[in-house]
């Protein structure tokens, strides 16, 4: 089992006990963010947006948009965004469907689920997604953000992210990845020392990018 698949396997564990016990999770309209990172290796790059409309509060967009650009390369093979319609069903899970594009498979129907749960020092997103078309990908995405306070102004900001793609028509393990953040919060900015591995295709090709990130919360 890969590094992967024990990190997301033993984070899914704890939650889904933890879940059972919690209260209700809050209900949170939480900022856009955008986080780019510096690595040995390569550029990368990250957007996430998760709104829910103020005239309708159940409906939102969930957008996710990553990239990764080798240094020593003038074309960029490793991106994807996803964009869907979600609907908040309580107790922090939302129902979503929309679409996934990557430059191998093109744009393709998407639905899946999300779970958050939110308190000021911490933050669980789990969102699993499938295609609805032949040859379908699916992958499960799991973020944990710790944030413990520091001082009346600055907070530790700690974050493990993981992702595990998997093809049913071929049955084999199709794009990994886990991130890994350490650094501080001064309001709605964030930086700090970063660490991607990156795993490809059936045989978990593995790659790794150590550097530096920032951080930025738009309201």
């Amino acid at each position: 089992m890969s590094i992967v698949n024990k990190f997301i396997a033993t984070i899914f564990f704890c939650i889904t006990i933890y879940s059972l016990s919690a209260q209700e999770p809050m209900m949170a309209n939480p900022p856009i963010s955008v986080e780019p990172f510096f690595g040995n290796r390569a550029f990368s790059y990250q957007l996430i947006i998760n709104k829910k409309l103020q005239s309708a509060p159940k409906l939102g967009f969930l957008g996710i948009s990553n990239f990764q650009a080798e240094w020593n390369q003038p074309l960029i093979n490793d991106f994807a965004h996803q964009g869907n319609l979600t609907y908040n069903l309580g107790y922090g899970f939302d129902i979503n469907g929309g679409f996934m594009w990557e430059p191998i498979t093109g744009i393709r129907p998407s639905a899946g689920f999300m779970y958050t749960y939110g308190n000021p020092d911490l933050l669980v997103i789990a969102n699993p997604r499938i295609d609805i078309a032949n040859e379908p990908n699916a992958d499960f995405l799991l973020l944990v953000e710790y944030l413990p306070s520091l001082s009346s102004k600055l907070k530790l900001y700690t974050r493990a992210q993981g992702l595990y793609g998997y093809n049913f028509n071929h049955e084999v393990h199709t794009r990994s990845y886990l991130m890994l953040r350490a650094g501080v919060t001064f309001k709605d900015i964030t930086f700090g020392l970063a660490n991607d591995i990156d795993y490809y295709g059936p045989e978990n090709t593995r790659f790794n990018n150590l550097g530096g990130f920032l951080r930025l919360e738009l309201f």
